[in-house]
């Protein structure tokens, strides 16, 4: 998210970090990696282990129609995704017991899409990051070889192509997820554990959480969905479905040891990048502020006496950045609180654009869904008590490569 939470691999399910693992289904043994996410602003409690699953706006609903009716039983659901849904392996690099480079493989989920008549398979960044000798394994056995076209560590998404036959390739109806509701029944396929074509249900358990992935340098993931849908090692780059069998996301990482905490990217960001992704290898359109902030407790606030007990607490601004010129100020007090050092004093963002700012989450969703780099922003902020607007030209995040700070 926009906001960089103090230890990018230690958070509370508050406002602190949870360490994801990248939900990597080794394939013989052979080990996967480690993604750290942030957990919602919203949620108090200890620190968690997360698992990824892995061991530019175009038309909301895209082509390739699979859905059906709304009365369709999930054993009809299942007929209908079950061929469009791909196990996805290759090789990343990795170091042995000697510590030596090597390589380990690793296995992952994907789905077939139809964009603008060309035929893509859709996964995560973090199951191809990397990769050589990348293919792709359909329902009825048979494997090809796949490259990926573009990928973005920001989103946790990837495109591939394959040399795989057009009979072979059905591809998925994508759905806006704008529409999404807490409550509404999802439906997960993928390869849990190399068990190829499995499939799970359950809720949208909450919306517009944050994870931070170790691949993005502490930014934030912003928009996803939490779900209670079962998903695991090798689920990664799925398709996360509607009751109609629609693409409404895909899913990406799960709280280590939970009772069915998972995310998924929506379906709105895949639709927004996808053709930057396939076209150009990238997307590059990530607002960027410049801050690192914390969410405000009623505990900060009896620190700082005020009574603002909702928004971000900026606890760093990068030297040059927008944030910077535009004169967001950072506090110059250190405090213990509720066991966390905080730098109290500085600026409280509560509002963009005439919305209310609760959390990191609300902030990072609403940069990333509503605004794009070189825009104009008016952020509401409470500075000593007092209400001000501050004016920002929004920058393009830096690449994930060297990009420290959020």
């Amino acid at each position: 998210m926009e906001t960089t939470p103090k230890k990018p691999r230690n958070i509370k399910l508050a406002a602190a970090i949870v360490t994801l693992l990248i939900l990597a289904s080794l394939i013989a043994g052979l080990a996967g990696y480690y993604i750290a996410h942030p957990a919602s602003s919203n949620n108090q409690g200890a620190n968690n282990q997360l698992t990824p699953l892995s061991t530019s706006s175009t038309d909301s609903t895209q082509t390739g129609d699979s859905s059906l009716t709304d009365n369709a039983s999930l054993s009809q659901i299942y007929q209908q995704v079950e061929p469009s849904v791909v196990v996805v392996q290759d090789w990343q690099p990795s170091t042995n017991l000697f510590n030596q480079a090597s390589y380990a493989q690793v296995q992952g989920s994907g789905f077939t899409y139809s964009l603008n008549g060309q035929d893509v398979i859709i996964t995560n960044f973090h199951v191809v990051d990397s990769a050589v000798n990348v293919t792709v394994t359909f329902q009825d056995g048979n494997t090809y070889t796949a490259k990926v076209l573009g990928s973005d560590a920001y989103s946790d998404l990837a495109v591939l192509s394959t040399d795989a036959p057009q009979s072979e390739l059905v591809p998925l109806t994508i759905t806006s997820s704008s529409d999404l509701l807490v409550g509404d029944q999802v439906i997960a396929i993928g390869s849990p554990y190399g068990l190829t074509g499995s499939m799970t249900t359950g809720i949208i358990s909450a919306l517009n959480r944050t994870i931070t992935e170790s691949t993005t340098n502490s930014y934030a993931i912003s928009d996803i969905i939490q779900t209670s849908t079962a998903i695991n090692p090798g689920n990664s780059g799925g398709p996360l479905l509607n009751d109609q069998g629609q693409v409404i996301g895909i899913t990406t990482a799960i709280v280590t040891d939970s009772q069915g905490l998972g995310f998924a990217i929506p379906s709105d960001t895949i639709l927004r990048e996808i053709q930057d992704l396939a076209q150009n290898g990238s997307y590059n359109q990530h607002p960027y502020l410049g801050i690192g902030g914390l969410d405000m407790t009623y505990d900060i606030a009896t620190q700082m006496k005020t009574s603002v007990t909702y928004g971000v607490l900026i606890q760093q601004v990068t030297s040059g950045g927008p944030a910077d010129k535009a004169g967001v100020k950072v506090g110059t007090t250190q405090a213990v609180v509720d066991g966390n050092t905080v730098t109290l004093g500085g600026d409280i963002i509560v509002g963009i654009n005439g919305n209310r700012i609760r959390n990191s989450d609300d902030l990072s969703t609403y940069l990333e869904e509503f605004t794009q780099p070189n825009q104009t922003i008016n952020l509401a902020v409470i500075r000593n008590s007092q209400s001000i607007t501050i004016s920002v030209v929004l920058g393009t995040r830096p690449p994930p490569t060297t990009g420290t700070a959020s």
